[in-house]
């Protein structure tokens, strides 16, 4: 058996780069792709893992990111045809779906994220089963059109799948030259790229400006490092904000700068689920509708949901001052994750039946 991993986002790079060594380990054969995307590509090179790039990110226009995906089609289906896989997994690739259903590939898709409605729409029609977080209805779901006996829960979230086998690197510290005997505030900044918030952009873009400003001028004694999306992210942080603020030049290991941090502000994604999963204490400044991951960790006690700018610098400043937040959220974060499955052996155990 061969199987096929599309890999679209860092959070798909930790989560399929460790199902690919899960399959291997099982004695099956695997195929990885990706597509020009600046963070994937130097994730997956600072993971050593190696993956044929075909096409590239859409950017922010609607037109733009139909053109890019019609020609990923196109360039997936010669390759992945040429490569004689048997099975196709994504995390909700467009592409992906449509090229193993074009094939008649059986395609597997693994979501959190059923507010992802364009991408919800075009893969899990197209999908033998998905794999889904416990905590997320099939109502949810089964709107986009796959039947209920086609989702395969687990009781875990997502960085499950690789936080337990992490190993944290120190060499973060010295890359972006941090000082542990101060406060360290890492910030992620939201999308907005992303199909679903495209109306939204120039919005968000002025919010996320407005909290770090904010941060800055309450929290000047604290090391203020930003890990931007995009590189017109970083670049306008770096512009606005000058030396104040650390805008890493290329991506570095964001779970272990998340280890040692103080605090983290998280813009909807992954990371905000990583960070409380890990005990720092986390607040989700995310301008849209919470998600069902950050809702389950707003109610477990694990996230704090705060969007005025003020605020945040102002609760910011209140954790970073006491050791007390830290301890308490590693304890409560520890029995959280004791309680939860392996999402990958689960996972496995389907494609092996398969």
């Amino acid at each position: 058996m061969k199987v096929w991993l599309d890999v679209l986002t860092p959070k798909q790079a930790n989560l399929l780069g460790e199902l690919q060594h899960r399959l291997e380990a099982a004695g099956i054969k695997t195929f990885m792709t990706t597509r020009e995307y600046r963070e994937v590509n130097e994730l997956l090179q600072l993971k050593g893992l190696k993956a044929t790039q075909v096409g590239r990110h859409g950017g922010e226009k609607l037109k733009d990111k139909l053109v890019e995906s019609s020609n990923r089609v196109t360039g997936l289906a010669k390759i992945v045809d040429e490569q004689g896989v048997d099975v196709a997994i994504s995390f909700s690739s467009p592409e992906a779906a449509r090229v193993a259903f074009g094939l008649k590939i059986p395609h597997y898709c693994v979501s959190d994220s059923p507010h992802a409605e364009a991408v919800c729409r075009l893969t899990l029609p197209l999908s033998l089963k998905l794999f889904t977080p416990w905590i997320i209805p099939a109502r949810a779901w089964t709107r986009y059109g796959i039947k209920p006996r086609d989702l395969v829960h687990y009781r875990a979230l997502d960085p499950m799948a690789w936080l337990p086998h992490y190993k944290a690197d120190s060499k973060v510290l010295d890359t972006l030259k941090l000082d542990l005997s101060k406060p360290i505030i890492v910030v992620r900044t939201p999308e907005e790229y992303a199909a679903y918030l495209s109306d939204r952009n120039r919005s968000i873009a002025s919010k996320v400006t407005e909290t770090v400003a904010k941060i800055v001028d309450v929290n000047s004694g604290s090391q203020i490092v930003i890990l931007p999306r995009y590189e017109m992210q970083g670049e306008r942080f770096g512009k606005r904000f000058g030396s104040r603020v650390i805008v890493p030049p290329h991506v570095v290991d964001a779970i272990s700068l998340m280890r040692v941090s103080s605090v983290f502000l998280g813009g909807g994604g992954t990371m905000t689920a990583e960070a409380a999963l890990l005990g720092v204490p986390v607040i989700s400044y995310y301008p849209g509708e919470a998600t069902y991951v950050e809702k389950f960790l707003i109610r477990y006690g694990l996230v704090e949901r705060i969007l005025d700018p003020e605020r945040i610098a102002q609760r910011t400043s209140a954790i970073c001052k006491s050791q007390d937040f830290r301890e308490f959220y590693q304890k409560k974060s520890a029995r959280l994750m004791r309680s939860m499955e392996d999402p990958l052996r689960v996972i496995v155990q389907k494609i092996l039946k398969h």
